[in-house]
């Protein structure tokens, strides 16, 4: 007799499980007893936005340096404990955020999430540690300084975002790396690591109520009185002429070339329509149009598609194309070219529906995970996207036009003011 296997349901307001703390922390939850792990994940304010220039770094610093002691347990410890029952734990930061994510067996998230409230709250700064982290990130550095496709990445944003925090490699500089010392660390933690702002998001096979009272019992009486307010993104000033950069960089074989302009926030109404002309521009299939013309039929380029990077500000919509120095020029007037047909006729009715049911069916596959479901709850908390988006999803894909997306790729999108940022030799 055949047996037929239950397809997992999209998260939605039935079975998302959201409570808030006393001290201000989000709980995000839902059940999957199809597994027997669970995955966590979630972010607190405490970003590179909060850096000045000549600390540039010290957010990454401070996330990285979470997890090389606290006050009660040495990095071997914290890192043994993890590993004698194959759990993981992990610490990043961003411009807005610093953010954490783990997952382990369900009978080991008491362990977990002792040794992320540990990290949080009593992180010891060992002072071998941040050495030994600061010798990693100039390593990185140097490194970086050697990356044409890093280098590219850097002038674009300094053009693109000029003056606001997006500018900003949130790495720092070698100088700024040197600059920062362990008062500086215990001064940001002090400063913006609390309970405020905070969400944590878990996913496995564990009741909601469950899952909030062992959150309550590791984090719950964390408490912050003097923790600093989230900042307020400055006005981002708009790119008003075309802007070019070469970044020099001896020896190399391959220029990485990028093309790009100011795109939606993640919140932004036309997210959607940016996001699946995007695919059609130089994503979809081998790399879109952008692919097709020039990497395809043209053999200009390694590599060429574009990408669009959304989030809390102003994001950045880019075409980004790796080439030989010598096919530079001819690169960059067939990326130009494509994307005034871009703007002048945007997509075709079948480019369109490719893209849409492309976008439909991966949605699923994204969320067979823990993981996934974890960064879906994160997503629509963090954007105010509403606990049924997924339920919505499909409809509100199928309901972009070929209208929608033509006027938002003319809003975002000036051939005439594009921003050129190159790296090689």
């Amino acid at each position: 007799m055949a047996t037929s296997i239950t397809k997992p349901s999209l998260p939605s307001p039935k079975d998302i499980y959201k409570t808030v703390l006393s001290n201000g922390i989000t709980v995000l939850t839902r059940s999957n007893f199809n597994s027997p792990s669970v995955s966590m994940g979630g972010y607190l304010p405490a970003g590179a936005i909060f850096e000045s220039d000549e600390k540039l770094g010290l957010a990454d610093f401070v996330a990285s340096s979470l997890m090389r002691g606290t006050k009660i347990r040495s990095f071997d410890t914290i890192y043994n404990e993890l590993e004698s029952v194959g759990a993981s734990l992990g610490f990043d930061s961003g411009v807005h955020n610093t953010s954490f994510g783990g997952r382990s067996l369900v009978e080991d998230l008491p362990l977990l999430l002792k040794l992320l409230s540990e990290s949080l709250q009593y992180p010891a700064f060992p002072k071998d540690e941040i050495e030994r982290l600061r010798a990693q990130f100039l390593t990185g550095l140097a490194m970086r300084a050697q990356d044409t496709s890093d280098m590219a990445d850097m002038a674009l944003d300094q053009m693109l975002f000029d003056g606001h925090p997006y500018s900003r490699p949130s790495d720092g500089f070698p100088e700024t790396i040197q600059s920062i010392t362990r008062k500086d660390m215990q001064k940001f933690h002090r400063l913006h690591f609390g309970p405020r702002g905070m969400v944590i998001a878990i996913v496995g096979a564990i009741h909601p109520k469950k899952a909030v009272e062992a959150v309550e019992k590791f984090l719950g009486g964390w408490q912050v009185p003097g923790q600093g307010e989230a900042a307020v993104l400055p006005p981002h000033k708009p790119v008003r002429k075309s802007m070019r950069r070469h970044h020099t960089i001896a020896g190399k074989s391959q220029t990485d070339l990028l093309i790009g302009s100011v795109g939606p926030s993640r919140k932004a109404p036309e997210y959607l329509s940016a996001s699946l002309g995007n695919s059609v521009l130089g994503q979809f299939g081998m790399m879109g149009r952008i692919g097709d013309v020039v990497r395809e039929k043209s053999g200009l380029a390694y590599y060429a598609y574009s990408a669009l990077d959304s989030g809390i500000g102003p994001g950045r919509w880019d075409v980004a194309a790796g080439v030989n120095p010598a096919n530079v020029k001819k690169a960059i007037d067939l990326i130009e070219k494509e994307l005034r047909r871009f703007v002048k006729s945007g997509v075709t009715k079948e480019e369109l529906a490719d893209s849409q049911e492309n976008y439909i069916g991966r949605l699923p596959l994204s969320l067979e995970s823990n993981n996934g479901i974890v960064s879906a709850l994160l997503n629509i908390h963090r954007y105010d996207l509403g606990m049924d988006y997924y339920q919505r999803y499909a409809n509100m894909v199928r309901a972009v036009t070929r209208e929608d997306v033509l006027e938002t790729a003319r809003k975002y999108i000036d051939p005439d003011r594009l921003v050129i940022s190159t790296a090689g030799p």
